[in-house]
């Protein structure tokens, strides 16, 4: 494989993004550094196909990475593979609104070969080439100007067994006919809703000791203050203001801005600066919480008390099982929510009810719940049989 010197100009990125164009998949990997900012800094990105490899450096003064963005969210022909790739596809949403498309992601194709939920690039690496990656450059300080070998090195390293693996993957999918399980997952981690930040749903992700609907209101418009204010600032959340305040402020608002200054987290200058004027009109405009946006309570799901949480742990059980049997991880085959939905007495709109997961999981799940199906121990191997009379 053709390893490039780093890209720093337009016309080196145009003309390997023209070539790059005629594969019928690239490894794409980043390097990014979000712990100072709001939105990640996108410090470097590795690309490769079969023939050649390359690190393109986004910080190169006058380089227009439209070739590149274009070769990942506009060519439909190409097909790109990361692992884990859930940043990098942030990352370039946020650059352009759209996520690469069509996706491979071998961590998830990983679990269909029954691997783990969740195995490393490195582990993947070593487990299906037998080379152990150097990690010394991994916590390096991406955003430093110049790069050193190692750092190019390394990066490179990323796409360029990527590129290596992903064939091999593809090959032993097709042949136990489990590549149709993954076409789902892919297009669920393309969907571009997953990458979108609205302020107006932030509160969601903060815990609050409340179901209050007006304490909620004023949780919703804190958070989006915050999310506004985050990304007006680039700062990242948690510096400007962290969850546990807002959830704080959300339960005891203060009366006036002279009080944020005996908040706690908050700095005392919020008291009369303009910021701390922004907090309180944003809670002072807050409104109650409408029944239609109320969370769900955990224990008021239908059938869902005491004896459904058990049938929940059957069948979860019975999920270890059949992932055992069929050598996948038990997260690709079902989501907690749904196993918990399924134990509630829901059988609509559940995907392990439908096509793959239905016959490896859903159906006997079913049954289970139905009392057609039991567990049995034969030979210190647990079993499933059929339930008769």
């Amino acid at each position: 494989m053709q390893i490039h010197p780093l890209i720093t100009d337009t016309a080196t990125l145009a003309a390997l993004c023209e070539r790059l164009a005629k594969s019928d998949f690239v490894a794409v990997d980043t390097e990014f550094m979000r712990e100072n900012t709001y939105w990640p800094e996108l410090c470097l990105v590795q690309i490769a196909d079969r023939k050649e490899a390359a690190a393109i450096d986004p910080m190169a003064p006058g380089i227009d990475l439209k070739p590149l963005l274009d070769l990942l969210v506009e060519n439909e022909d190409v097909l790109k593979v990361v692992h884990a790739g859930g940043q990098d596809i942030e990352i370039v949403h946020n650059l352009t609104g759209k996520c690469p498309h069509p996706l491979f992601d071998t961590q998830i194709a990983a679990m269909a070969m029954g691997m783990g939920e969740q195995v490393g690039y490195s582990n993947l690496v070593e487990s299906m080439t037998g080379v152990k990656l150097d990690k010394g450059a991994r916590f390096t300080d991406w955003s430093r100007r110049p790069l050193d070998k190692r750092q190019i090195d390394y990066a490179i390293g990323d796409v360029t067994y990527l590129s290596q693996i992903f064939p091999r993957m593809l090959d032993k999918l097709r042949k136990t006919g489990r590549g149709a399980w993954l076409d789902q997952e892919m297009e669920r981690i393309a969907d571009p809703a997953n990458y979108v930040n609205d302020p107006d749903l932030a509160w969601q992700r903060i815990k609050v000791p409340s179901r209050k609907p007006e304490v909620l209101g004023r949780l919703k418009a804190i958070a989006a203050f915050r999310e506004r204010e985050a990304r007006k600032k680039n700062l990242p959340r948690g510096r400007l203001v962290k969850d546990e305040t807002i959830a704080d402020l959300a339960v005891h608002p203060p009366r006036s801005q002279g009080d944020l200054a005996k908040v706690r987290g908050l700095a005392a200058s919020w008291a009369g600066n303009d910021i701390g004027a922004r907090l309180m009109g944003a809670i002072e405009a807050a409104t109650v919480m409408p029944e239609s946006e109320m969370p769900a309570r955990e224990d008021r799901r239908p059938g869902l008390g005491k004896d459904g949480a058990l049938v929940a742990d059957l069948l979860k059980l019975l999920l270890k099982v059949r992932a055992r049997d069929a050598d996948v991880a038990p997260r690709l085959i079902a989501r907690t929510d749904e196993i918990d939905a399924l134990a509630a007495g829901q059988r609509d709109g559940l995907a392990i009810l439908e096509g793959w997961r239905n016959d490896v999981f859903g159906k006997d799940a079913l049954a289970l719940v139905e009392g057609r199906l039991g567990f049995s121990v034969k030979s210190g191997k647990m079993v499933m049989s059929e339930v008769t009379g």
